[in-house]
Parts: C-alpha cells; structure tokens; sequence
C-alpha cells in the first residue's frame, strides 16, 4: 500500500491479500491485485490527491457533464442514455458523442450516438 492510505484501508488490503492467497487466486500477483483494488476504491472515494480535484470541481458545480443536453449523463446507463436521444439536434448529438469519446468510452452509447447521426 502507498503512504497516506488510512488504516481501514490498510485492513482491506491485507484482508484481501489473504483471501486471494487462501482461495489460490491470482497466484504470485495476490499484493499486486488486492493493491489494484484498494487504490481503486481510494481513489473513487476521493483519498488519492489526484483525485480530490476532479471531486473538488463537481461540487463546486463544475461536473464535466453540466452542459449536455441530457442531465445526470455521466451516471446514467447505456440502455437509459439510448432512451433519450430521440429529438436530440445533430448538434447535440455530436456534444454528446465528443463527451463520450473523450470519457466513458462506450462501445453501446457510441454506436448509438453514430445511428442516430
């Protein structure tokens, strides 16, 4: 684990590493995946210092999906995104499709987004 991890996150680590041992998974990469995962949470979870700005800026109302036609885009799913292109401007269809690109990058919303273009 990096320095700066707080000790839940240490428990989790350690805890993970153990199973993956016991269960002879991931075998001679037990560390390496139950860090993988742990930094991951960390970082979802705003712990990791490249992560507090990009959580800084949503609540200052600064989320990177604010100005596309459909709101709440980025926690929306592929199947919910689909539903709500229908009588969106070839405009806002290209936004949307830009957004996505540089973003999430799903295969499911961007083959939509290019039929519906």
């Amino acid at each position: 684990m990096p320095t700066g991890a707080n000790p839940k996150r240490e428990r989790e680590f350690k805890q993970l590493e153990k199973s993956f041992k016991q269960e002879g998974r991931y075998r001679g990469r037990e560390e390496e995946v139950a860090a993988r995962i742990v930094n991951k949470q960390r970082a979802e979870q705003g712990e990791t210092q490249s992560a507090k700005p990009a959580r800084d800026a949503e609540k200052a109302g600064k989320a990177p999906d604010r100005n596309l036609p459909i709101g709440g885009y980025q926690h929306l799913t592929v199947a919910q995104i689909r539903k709500k292109l229908n009588g969106l401007s070839a405009a806002q269809l290209k936004r949307l499709r830009d957004y996505e690109a540089v973003h999430k990058k799903r295969k499911g919303v961007l083959d939509a987004l290019d039929k519906q273009g």
